[in-house]
């Protein structure tokens, strides 16, 4: 039986590549809860505090890429090296 972060990592992933969106649509994540067996899995865990779990997960990997991004563009500004004025 997979853990439950298995379970949210797969909803998160399926969700961002399937509707290409970040803010989680509380019908998909429903359905997802239902069929995906968590529901069967985890008889006691609610549904409102799984998708706040499934929620945060593609919050985090935006916040990541936002920081890789910044890190690599600050990277090449230092490289640039500007002719000296005169």
């Amino acid at each position: 039986m997979p853990k439950l972060t298995d379970y949210v990592k797969m909803a998160a992933d399926e969700y961002v590549r399937d509707r290409g969106s970040t803010e989680l649509d509380a019908r998909w994540i429903a359905e997802f809860f239902q069929d995906s067996g968590v529901q069967d899995a985890y008889p006691h865990q609610d549904l409102i505090a799984f998708a706040d779990m499934v929620q945060k997960e593609p919050n985090r990997e935006e916040e990541r890429a936002t920081k890789k991004a910044a890190f690599h563009l600050d990277k090449m500004i230092r490289r640039i090296r500007f002719p000296p004025k005169t």
